[in-house]
């Protein structure tokens, strides 16, 4: 693989996983956030790679593993932001987002020979990753994003071009508290799965003391 992207927020509370609150604060669900980012950049650490970049909104933090590069976000809808990060790629490309740290090494680690995309759909209709052998942004811009049909949109738009997609088993993004325990379960020993616990401890203890 040339290079391995990831699309990120800066893990701020009030900025972040607002969908987990409630039952947890703003700064649990930020801590939530920074622990699910961590477990995935470590994931991509662990996958070869030419380059791995982080495309960043926002500053790191000392969450950030040493060798990533850090570009920033442009401007504009999520699909001109995937579109730009494709768009300093050269060579074979695999973008994520920091939503699913149940990834394993073993799923970033693609191959393209045979096909000339890989889609991987997310269970909420979105998808968690894209791989693209000859990366164009052309291929992003204008993807309905944020909505139940956004994965099949963009599926649609790899068929449309003649790729060949190879598709990616599907995975289940952290948004709500039920997501957060179901992905948890998966990984019950990453950093998020850690953290989880201590936030679900600390909205136990705010529920039973009123």
């Amino acid at each position: 693989m040339s290079t391995l992207l990831v699309i990120a927020k800066e893990p701020r509370p009030g900025r972040v996983k607002t969908r987990l609150t409630p039952p947890f604060t703003p700064n649990e669900a930020a801590a939530l956030a920074e622990a699910s980012l961590a477990d995935t950049l470590r994931t991509v650490a662990a996958t070869p790679a030419r380059r791995r970049v982080l495309v960043l909104a926002g500053a790191p933090g000392p969450w950030l593993p040493p060798g990533f590069e850090v570009v920033p976000q442009c401007a504009g809808g999520l699909d001109a932001r995937l579109a730009d990060a494709f768009a300093g790629c050269a060579g074979p490309a695999l973008l994520i987002g920091m939503d699913t740290p149940q990834v394993t090494p073993e799923l970033l680690d693609v191959d393209f020979a045979g096909c000339d995309a890989y889609f991987g759909p997310a269970e909420d209709g979105g998808f968690w990753a894209l791989g693209l052998a000859r990366p164009d942004p052309a291929l992003l811009r204008g993807v309905p994003m944020s909505t139940p049909v956004t994965g099949a949109a963009q599926r649609e738009r790899l068929l449309a071009a003649g790729l060949r997609v190879r598709d990616l088993p599907p995975l289940r993004d952290v948004d709500t508290a039920a997501d957060a325990r179901a992905v948890a379960a998966l990984a019950p020993h990453g950093r998020f799965a850690a953290r989880l616990a201590q936030c679900t401890a600390g909205a136990d203890a705010r529920v039973g003391g009123r």
